[in-house]
């Protein structure tokens, strides 16, 4: 027989000890402070002030956290190390996905839209059957902590924004219908990244983009300078609309693809080779020269391609206004897309939602926890290469190169 789990304030009141919450937050935070030194101890190779050979870097501060548990909040104080990254085991990053994708199932269950899929799940999960009472508690706790995430105030500066959107399948009016869930990250003038934004619509028009915007700038957002993004219909409009003074940068990603479209298989890799020899340039002005010589070597065979490539120059190249630290991450959506992954890693395993509610509950909840996650990361960009921000890019004193001069592709 199995003795019952009791909570650790019970527990100690029954042994006879009787401690307030004060005194149990001061232990926790004490063994967690333990636990955190000697998982980073042991991850970097050394202990405080210890030489070793086999040391893999060194420990750089701390970041401060609140920790919520059953006897109120714990602060923290989780180390930063100068390279990689620390993230304590015991705070289960994934716990409130895992949370929320079990109420999503548990939804369908509920609605009367059980699948095949969600059926295998919730048995997968050792549910065989499911409390109507018990899913709405969690789904209202679920909502209240993701609600309070999108709506959070945006009280800092955020020169440097990207947007995208990725589809999934809802059942909306007894049909199963594509709805757009468009995501907003941005990084500080600090250079941290903070997710800044969540909405589902019916499409990617610019209306809807409109008001996405404009919803961000209500809750703060501001000091935007460039937006990055894919070709969306109706998004440049919202952003001269919206954003005042900020440039938009096409994904430079998308832009190759979208040129590579109009060409041959057999003759992809050369063209692809010359279009980046455009983007190889140190400067934005000899990179607009270079596009020049390669439309040369394009039109006469492939006219569509080089009329793509002529109409993407003045959107494609924006990045290299910024500083050049900052290129290699700012000239497309990449930054977005592996986040884009993740959450579809984790929608893929429901395939049709219930309903819109259930499609927040669970890509805000994981975007919240990977927020968490890059809060006690490293710096996207340093501080130092941020300021730079603020200077004036010379390109008038900087030596030209002579572009490369392509000879028509035959």
């Amino acid at each position: 027989m199995t003795e019952p789990i009791v909570g650790l304030k019970e527990y100690l009141r029954n042994v006879g000890v009787d401690m307030d919450a004060d005194f149990l937050r001061d232990g926790i935070s004490l063994l967690t402070r333990m636990l955190m030194d000697m998982d980073v101890s042991q991850q970097i190779g050394a202990e405080w002030y210890e030489r070793s050979d086999g040391r893999q870097t060194h420990r750089n501060g701390y970041r401060e956290r609140m920790w919520e548990t059953r006897v109120g909040e714990v602060p923290l104080r989780i180390p930063k190390l100068r390279r990689g990254s620390y993230f304590p085991r015991f705070l289960e990053p994934r716990r409130r996905a895992e949370q929320a994708l079990l109420a999503v199932i548990q939804t369908a269950y509920v609605k009367g839209v059980s699948t095949r899929k969600v059926d295998d799940l919730l048995q997968a999960l050792g549910l065989s059957g499911v409390d109507k009472s018990k899913v709405s508690r969690i789904c209202k706790e679920l909502d209240e902590g993701v609600t309070a995430f999108r709506e959070r105030a945006l009280k800092a500066e955020y020169p440097y924004l990207w947007l995208d959107a990725l589809y999934l399948k809802v059942r909306q009016n007894h049909h199963i219908v594509n709805m757009a869930v468009v995501i907003a990250i941005g990084v500080r003038e600090t250079g941290e990244r903070e997710i800044l934004g969540l909405e589902v619509g019916a499409s990617e028009d610019g209306a809807f983009w409109t008001s996405f915007l404009r919803a961000l700038v209500a809750r703060g957002l501001k000091g935007v300078a460039m937006v990055v993004s894919d070709a969306h219909q109706g998004l440049q409009e919202a952003i001269s609309t919206v954003l005042h003074g900020a440039s938009w940068q096409r994904c430079r990603v998308h832009f190759m693809r979208n040129v590579l479209a109009h060409i041959p298989k057999g003759d992809k890799a050369i063209v692809a080779a010359a279009v980046r020899t455009i983007f190889a340039q140190p400067n934005q002005e000899a990179a607009r020269e270079q596009l020049g010589e390669v439309l040369c070597a394009l039109e006469p065979r492939w006219p569509k391609a080089a009329a793509v490539l002529a109409g993407g120059e003045m959107d494609v190249l924006t990045y290299m206004n910024f500083p050049a630290e900052h290129w290699c991450r700012i000239y497309s959506t990449n930054p977005l897309e592996r986040l884009n992954r993740e959450v579809k890693r984790r929608t893929n395993v429901v395939g049709i939602f219930p309903d819109v509610p259930s499609v927040i509950r669970l890509v805000g909840s994981v975007l919240m926890e990977v927020h968490d996650e890059w809060q006690v990361g490293r710096r996207y960009f340093s501080k130092a290469s941020m300021l730079k921000l603020k200077e004036p890019i010379e390109t008038a004193a900087m030596m030209l190169p002579t572009p490369l001069r392509l000879a028509p592709i035959r």
